[in-house]
């Protein structure tokens, strides 16, 4: 019994440890994301969703609905005006993507 607990023990230690890369990486990452640069919306990626800066623009895009902007998508970040989608880049609050998807 005093094996098994020593096993367990140690098993779960360095599973421990083996996190903490992945902790530490999570927490610096958000104590930098309020020095996000703004996305440029001639960015490979940026064009790919047909991202705007203002939500108006895209009014012509099949997939866009009135109301709809990033400020009020799931993937929007309030605190750094980070999105999901674009992890290394601030967008618009009142931009807008096809792949905006409504806050649950």
């Amino acid at each position: 019994m005093a094996n098994h607990s020593r096993r367990d023990f140690i098993r779960h230690s360095l599973l421990g440890l083996a996190a903490l890369p992945l902790g530490a990486g999570l927490l610096s990452q958000r104590a930098l994301a309020k020095d996000l640069p703004r996305l440029d919306p001639q960015n490979s990626q940026a064009k790919a969703l047909n991202y705007v800066e203002e939500a108006s623009e895209a009014s012509d895009h099949p997939a866009y609905a009135e109301g709809e902007t990033c400020d009020n998508c799931m993937f929007y970040q309030a605190d750094n005006q980070g999105c999901q989608l674009f992890p290394q880049n601030s967008v618009a609050p009142a931009g807008w993507c096809q792949s905006w998807t409504a806050q649950g």
